[in-house]
């Protein structure tokens, strides 16, 4: 992973939306501000706690998009064991890098 970063508002709003899907909010799983990116950015995925002391507990939410190419792209919000946000990953799925960063609008999701 790279140096640390502040989150994008386009990254918040993204978080924010996926947890109101869950009918959660940013009281219950706060929002870091500063990130770390996963590939260097090439998928989108950011890291928002600490990997070293934080460890996987499970996915809260899983959305799909299209990207502008057309490839599908499976984003899918993670918390870890102290129940804290762990993880925005993205998952496209010919692992090519991401064109164009989803809104909100742009998901699907399977019930």
């Amino acid at each position: 992973m790279n140096d640390c970063r502040k989150i994008r508002d386009n990254e918040r709003n993204l978080i924010i939306f996926l947890l109101e899907k869950l009918e959660l909010n940013t009281k219950q799983y706060p929002i870091n501000e500063d990130v770390e990116e996963y590939e260097d950015g090439k998928m989108g995925s950011i890291s928002m706690g600490n990997p070293d002391i934080l460890a996987y507990k499970d996915d809260l939410i899983q959305a799909k998009y299209k990207d502008t190419d057309k490839t599908e792209v499976v984003i899918t919000l993670t918390q870890c064991t102290n129940n804290q946000l762990l993880d925005l990953d993205f998952w496209k799925v010919d692992f090519s890098k991401l064109i164009t960063y989803p809104k909100p609008e742009d998901l699907t999701f399977t019930e």
